[in-house]
């Protein structure tokens, strides 16, 4: 069971991203996803999730408007758009779900915005 995030870097205030998370080793299809986010010297924080289907999606109101949570269950892959970016949405993002009551966490990407 595996996720691999990648996609992050280093954009100016007012950038765009694209995050790509990578599943295998279960049916993704079945499961909702979601991307946090953790700041240096910060709390690790929930950005967006979606639901299995895709139908459903939920952000932060700290990201409302700017990001897009979505998937290709054909691709086992779930994407974050992150649009207007500014120097608060530096962080690492993880790519997470629950799979019988435990968390999976990919490595992380880096992502940092300048002013």
């Amino acid at each position: 069971v595996q996720l691999v995030e990648s996609g992050g870097g280093s954009v100016q205030f007012g950038g765009s991203l694209r995050l790509s998370c990578a599943a295998s080793g279960f049916t993704f299809s079945n499961y909702g996803m979601n991307w946090y986010r953790q700041a240096p010297g910060k709390e690790r924080e929930l950005v967006a999730t979606i639901t299995s289907g895709g139908g459903r999606t939920n952000y932060a109101d700290s990201v409302k408007g700017r990001f897009t949570i979505s998937r290709v269950n054909a691709k086992n892959t779930v994407y974050l758009q992150m649009n207007s970016l500014k120097p608060e949405d530096t962080a690492v993002y993880y790519c997470n779900t629950r799979r019988y009551g435990s968390d999976i966490w990919g490595q992380g990407t880096q992502v940092t915005v300048s002013s």
